[in-house]
C-alpha cells in the first residue's frame, strides 16, 4: 500500500510531535519509507512545504529526501477535476478554488490507483461542511478513497525510536 502524505502531516509532526532537531529518527524513517515506496508525496504537496523558508522546507528539498519521497508522476488533470466537481462542488468560484488549495491533487493521486493507495492527513472529518470548506477525509470518503490519520500511519508502518530504559 502506498501512503500519500498531506502537507499537514509533516508540518504538524515538525511543529508538535517530532521536531527535526529533536527526533531525527522520525525523519530518517520517513525518508526510508519513501525509499521503500511505502510513503510518497505528490509534487503539488511538496511545493506547499518547500515554498516556505524553514527547516522542514530545507529538509524536504535536500536531494536524498526529495528523491525518496516525491511521487514521480504527473497529476491527472481529469482526476483532479473530478475530485473538485464531485468532492467539493462543480461551480466553485476563484476564491473557493484558492481556499481548497492543492488538496485535490493529493486525493486525485490516490484515486488514480484506489486499491493500492491511500491518503494520510491530520484533518478530522466534518461531514456538515460544504463546498470549499470540505475536509479531506469527507472528500475521500465520497470518492471511495481510503484515508488514515498520521497516528495510524505510524502504527501501520511501525515507527519506533527503539529507545528502551535500562
Amino acid at each position: 500500500m502506498l501512503h500519500l502524505l498531506d502537507a499537514n502531516v509533516l508540518i504538524t509532526a515538525n511543529r508538535l510531535y517530532y521536531p527535526l532537531e529533536r527526533v531525527p529518527e522520525f525523519w530518517d524513517w520517513l525518508a526510508h519509507m519513501g525509499q521503500s515506496s511505502h510513503i510518497k508525496i505528490p509534487l503539488e504537496i511538496v511545493e506547499e512545504i518547500t515554498g516556505s523558508a524553514d527547516d522542514l522546507a530545507t529538509w524536504l528539498s535536500d536531494k536524498p529526501n526529495l528523491d525518496a519521497l516525491l511521487l514521480d508522476e504527473d497529476a491527472d488533470v481529469v482526476l483532479v477535476q473530478r475530485v473538485i466537481d464531485e468532492g467539493y462542488a462543480s461551480d466553485l468560484n476563484d476564491i473557493e478554488i484558492e481556499k481548497i488549495g492543492r488538496d485535490p491533487f493529493l486525493i486525485a493521486a490516490a484515486l488514480r490507483k484506489p486499491a493500492e493507495r491511500l491518503v494520510v492527513t491530520i484533518e478530522a472529518s466534518k461531514p456538515a461542511t460544504r463546498r470549499a470548506n470540505r475536509r479531506i477525509p469527507d472528500v475521500c470518503s465520497d470518492l471511495k478513497v481510503r484515508w488514515i490519520d498520521n497516528f495510524e500511519l505510524i502504527r501501520t508502518l511501525d515507527f519506533s525510536t527503539s529507545w528502551r530504559r535500562a
